[in-house]
């Protein structure tokens, strides 16, 4: 039987001019990843990753700090099916103001709750998404965008050498619309999904011939094992 792990990339840079970068904690949060699979002697035998660079930077922090003779001896890939969906222009077809800086930075400094704020306005983007009556105003609607992860999905599975461990560097958008292909859930859960899955946890998929069911899901204990300082963090 064979493994696909669905990693979400490490904390990424919400609120910068570029969002496609790690936060110094998305890194972090990679290297203790990495020293998880040492710990438990998990190798990996593919490394998969989106062609975003916090998809490629959360799978160098975790390769820092995983064993060698764990890690794998070819070189990784590229699949960009694995991708993360569009949420610049989700935001904007929800809220158009959102194509100017000076507006964004108006709406959240006078929020007392930018955060809550954002989120309550991500939340409706997504539902609108999703909801398929406004696909003609998506470069990408949520069907094609679920099509699309499902068919990384299969394109793995088919090419992949009998009890294979694939890791694939992924977002969270790729991770839910996985999950809810398997689990037949209907898109209402969906965004549920989105917003629960943690930055850097993993999410296991075991597949034999005719066979793929879900093992684990937003798995996140190579985070609750530290004391201290919490490296969890959704966004």
């Amino acid at each position: 039987m064979g493994t696909i792990t669905l990693i979400r990339h490490g904390q990424a840079s919400f609120g910068k001019a570029n969002y496609d970068q790690l936060s110094e904690l998305g890194f972090r949060q990679g290297r203790e990843l990495g020293r998880w699979f040492s710990d438990c002697q998990t190798r990996l035998d593919r490394i998969v990753t989106g062609s975003l660079a916090r998809h490629k930077q959360t799978a160098s922090a975790c390769c820092e700090t995983l064993a060698s003779d764990l890690a794998p001896d070819s070189a990784w890939e590229t699949l960009r099916e694995f991708n993360e969906y569009d949420h610049v222009q989700m935001l904007h077809r929800q809220e158009p103001g959102f194509a100017d800086p000076a507006w964004v930075k108006a709406l959240f400094m006078d929020h007392p709750d930018p955060r809550k704020e954002f989120q309550r306005i991500f939340s409706a983007a997504f539902a609108r998404w999703i909801g398929g009556q406004h696909d003609a105003d998506y470069d990408e609607p949520w069907q094609a965008f679920r099509a699309r992860c499902i068919r990384g999905l299969e394109i793995l599975i088919d090419s992949a050498a009998r009890s294979q461990h694939i890791a694939v560097f992924t977002s969270g958008g790729p991770i839910s619309a996985i999950t809810q292909h398997l689990l037949k859930m209907p898109d209402s859960e969906a965004a549920k999904l989105n917003s629960s899955i943690i930055n850097a946890s993993t999410t296991k998929i075991l597949f034999q011939p005719g066979h793929v069911t879900l093992s684990a899901l937003n798995s996140h204990a190579h985070f609750e094992r530290l004391s201290g300082e919490s490296l969890i963090t959704y966004r």
